[in-house]
């Protein structure tokens, strides 16, 4: 196994030997479409305020045209879909607003199950519940050969932070959680976003998956793309 000196991106590659589900439903590498979220989709121009019906709406029939079951995307992806919340936008100079997504997206139906994509524990969890944010998020924590590392799994359902505990281990492909609704999933379409983290800066239960355009050498490698860990 590959030093996390070397390259924390190389190391966390070299942990999964091919694709790798992070969504139940028994989905193979050819299910999934790589669908663009970018400010540069005029498609999104089209949409209704970048509303969660809208989204959902845009996202059903990017798969039924295409015959794909999941739709994934959006690393350091630059979206204006953000606009619409204040939680990414309060400043006036956009060089410091938060615009660009660092975690991997995948779209997929509310209630789905989401899986532990590596041995862990959970280390902490939590309801972000503003407009635009996670809504109920987990985080686990990886020790391999002493490293220490953590993946954030957002946009659950309420239902999914019962009955869990921190410490808790849990084996990879263990369902942790489930995918939840617009009205509590931070008012998106059904998605999870799926974060790999090198060090959570102290935070519990959050940690920023929108860096500004100031912040993003720092974020992109501290968070470096979740594919290299899936292989979708």
């Amino acid at each position: 196994m590959q030093s996390m000196k070397a390259s924390f991106a190389e190391y966390i590659s070299g942990l999964t030997a091919g694709f790798t589900p992070v969504v139940g439903g028994n989905l193979k590498q050819e299910d999934f479409i790589a669908i663009d979220l970018s400010a540069n989709n005029p498609e999104l121009l089209k949409l209704e305020q970048l509303s969660s019906e809208a989204f959902s709406v845009f996202i059903d029939h990017n798969l039924k045209v295409t015959g794909k079951k999941v739709a994934f995307g959006g690393y350091n992806e630059v979206r204006k879909l953000y606009e619409r919340s204040q939680l990414f936008n309060k400043n006036v100079d956009e060089f410091l607003n938060r615009n660009i997504h660092i975690g991997l997206d995948i779209w997929t139906a509310e209630g789905t199950d989401v899986l532990a994509v590596l041995d862990g524990e959970i280390h902490s969890f939590r309801d972000n519940s503003n407009f635009g944010d996670y809504g109920p998020t987990i985080i686990l924590k990886h020790t391999f050969e002493d490293e220490v590392f953590y993946s954030l799994y957002g946009h659950l359902s309420r239902k999914s932070l019962e009955d869990i505990e921190v410490g808790q281990p849990i084996k990879a492909q263990e369902k942790i959680a489930e995918l939840g609704t617009a009205e509590e999933n931070g008012d998106y379409a059904p998605h999870l976003h799926f974060q790999v983290i090198k060090n959570l800066q102290g935070s519990e239960g959050d940690y920023p998956g929108v860096a500004s355009k100031k912040d993003l050498d720092f974020y992109l490698e501290n968070c470096p793309d979740p594919n290299l860990l899936l292989k979708i």
